[in-house]
């Protein structure tokens, strides 16, 4: 399967973390949202996501050590559609900026907000669900 995914993330407490080139940054307690796309293997790269050992090689792998994965949801695609969905997301919530977008033009692919709001703007997405934590 080929597409674009949402990690719906939680984060416990305050955090201070080395994120590759974009140096430190304080994450707020809270959820947040990255965007991705996998367009050689959608379910091997929510999978590897959801892995606690695991090689840093994205800026999610460096949050995702310290905060967990609540929700996936995903969107089969021959195309990238993550920097359209970026761009929704941008319009609704706080972004975290140049995070996970190196590799496109967008302000960033991580984004935070509050688990009630998180849930109005992802829901608007029509986007399929593909794993809940907390069922």
């Amino acid at each position: 399967m080929k597409g674009s995914y949402i990690l719906v993330i939680e984060l416990k407490g305050n955090k201070r973390i080395q994120v590759g080139k974009l140096g430190n940054i304080s994450f707020k307690k809270g959820f947040y949202v990255y965007v991705g796309s996998a367009l050689n293997g959608l379910e091997q790269r929510i999978s590897r996501h959801l892995r606690s050992n695991k090689k840093m090689h994205w800026h999610i792998d460096h949050l995702l050590q310290y905060a967990n994965v609540i929700n996936v949801f995903y969107k089969e695609s021959n195309k990238r559609e993550e920097c359209n969905i970026a761009k929704k997301l941008d319009k609704k919530l706080s972004s975290i900026p140049g995070f996970g977008c190196s590799d496109c033009k967008c302000k960033t692919h991580l984004f935070y907000g509050y688990g009630g709001n998180i849930g109005r703007v992802v829901n608007g997405l029509e986007l399929y669900q593909y794993f809940n934590a907390n069922t």
